[in-house]
């Protein structure tokens, strides 16, 4: 492959950060989240959402506790200013919730931007982006570093004049790969907004930091973070921001270091989307706060009903692997995996049972499991599921949990090899059903004990609706092997059948 085209971000641009702090930090409280799902990631869809589908999805953030939410580029489309003008017209947002607006530093298309948010009244940002890398200076806009800040500059000077009498707007500026642009650059043109915009701590200005190409490992875009943070003017008026992709697959790990960095607020989508290889995936950063024991301040507890919305409104479906979302992310297939999730789940319930406090309440400590399923509203009934790569603790488990089983070591092992067998001759996945069926197959539609048996004890009781619990132990020779099992079946089944069968 051509490699030697290419040069790492060292030779890009200069990270004059050698001090670092943010290794040393940790996460303690989450940042303030802003989903861009109606606006970045809308734009990145094949089919943009219509307006019904944008007010589904504004109504599922609400509902979910975001607090601002971007929802659209008014000047872009007619849909996204009719969406924009509904939220003027027909008061939907809370009134604790604040909108968020897109727009190039165009006056034409400022003016447009302003005309969208008027009679809004909720507290609105209008959120200002200009490109300032040196390729995108050079090759899009043809403009010297002292000709676009100046153009940057006139743009601010726009919104600031035509939202003079908006006492409810605040301000944004984001420069554009920034994480290409030369740092003492971003700062200037940053500290240049700010002072413009008169930031304060009663009237902050955003200053948003995108990783819009994904170009260098995490490290390197906390540094930038971090240089920033400790070098802007008016810091104690400034909401330090970051809108991080996910280029290198590593977006999720920049915006958690860029957090530890100096970042307060973070810019994604709820599960990825946008263009290319999409946004952060405010998801998988909010539930890994919570697997870490830091409240998210987002309300992820029915986390299936969030993605069939978002599948929805997106017509993009959610990967099954996808952290925390997906149909396989809490399923264990493999033996060993099994065996240790089914002796956690046994430890975890005794452990409650000894504290005598719910097993909701305590501690979560179950291997290969980060958090328990029941916190996002998934049940465990696929935790475990059977294949050939499946191992006796993963049949036990369904046989118990699905049927009232409790085989014991001996008869588990046995059992298991019955079911490889089957897997291997199916190539597939074995149900519960499919499990239960092979069970009764060979351990209970047997043919009865033959004439050189010894029975040497029988008893029954009568359970209920016609329905006994019949023990029989006997004895018997032949040439096969023999196999020694107890089974107690639950009330789900409301039988319980004891043999022993003892070559001689």
């Amino acid at each position: 492959m051509p490699s030697h085209r290419y040069r790492d971000v060292y030779q890009r641009v200069s990270v004059p950060l050698t001090d670092r702090h943010w290794p040393s930090n940790r996460l303690t409280a989450a940042p303030l989240w802003v989903p861009v799902d109606l606006r970045d990631g809308n734009q990145a869809l094949a089919e943009p959402m219509d307006p019904a589908r944008k007010r589904r999805f504004f109504e599922l953030l609400i509902t979910m506790g975001y607090k601002e939410i971007e929802v659209g580029y008014p000047s872009a489309s007619r849909t996204d200013f009719e969406f924009v003008r509904l939220l003027a017209d027909q008061a939907v947002a809370p009134a604790d919730v604040t909108i968020v607006v897109f727009t190039p530093a165009r006056r034409d298309l400022i003016e447009r931007t302003m005309e969208s948010i008027r009679g809004i009244p909720n507290q609105v940002v209008v959120h200002m982006y200009t490109a300032t890398a040196p390729t995108w200076r050079d090759v899009v806009l043809g403009s010297s570093r002292t000709e676009l800040a100046d153009r940057i500059v006139a743009g601010g000077r726009d919104i600031l004049e035509l939202a003079d009498a908006m006492p409810n707007v605040r301000f944004q500026f984001s420069p554009e790969v920034f994480m290409l642009t030369e740092p003492d650059f971003a700062l200037e043109v940053c500290d240049r907004m700010t002072t413009l915009w008169d930031a304060g701590p009663q009237r902050p200005v955003t200053v948003n930091l995108p990783a819009t190409v994904e170009v260098a490992t995490p490290n390197v875009y906390a540094d930038q973070i971090e240089y920033m943070h400790r070098n802007l003017a008016r810091r104690d008026g400034v909401i330090l921001s970051v809108h991080p992709h996910n280029d290198r697959g590593t977006g999720v790990a920049c915006a958690e270091l860029a957090v530890l960095a100096g970042a307060q607020r973070v810019e994604g989508c709820v599960f990825g989307n946008g263009e290319r290889t999409g946004n952060v995936d405010l998801a998988t950063l909010a539930l890994n706060l919570h697997a870490q024991g830091v409240d998210p301040m987002i309300d992820f507890s029915d986390i299936d009903a969030i993605r069939r919305t978002v599948e929805y409104c997106t017509r993009i479906p959610v990967h099954e692997r996808h952290p925390y979302a997906g149909d396989l992310v809490y399923t264990a297939f493999s033996g060993t995996h099994q065996d240790a999730i089914r002796k956690g789940f046994a430890a975890h319930r005794e452990r409650a049972a000894r504290l005598g406090r719910s097993e909701r309440d305590i501690a979560w400590e179950v291997p290969y499991l980060p958090i328990d399923p029941a916190d996002v509203g998934r049940s465990y009934d696929a935790v475990i599921r059977v294949n050939s790569q499946s191992g006796k603790g993963g049949i036990a488990y369904l046989l118990h949990t699905e049927f009232g089983l409790e085989p014991p070591r001996r008869l588990q092992i046995d059992f298991a090899r019955h079911v490889q067998r089957h897997s291997d001759d199916s190539g597939a996945e074995v149900s519960a059903q499919q499990l239960w069926e092979l069970f009764t197959r060979v351990y209970v539609e047997v043919s009865p004990p033959g004439p050189d048996a010894e029975v040497l004890s029988e008893s029954r009781q009568h359970i209920d609706r016609g329905t006994e619990s019949v023990t029989v132990t006997y004895r018997e020779y032949r040439t096969a092997a023999g196999v020694r099992w107890v089974v107690r079946m639950a009330p789900a089944r409301e039988a319980a059948v004891s043999g022993s069968g003892i070559t001689g």
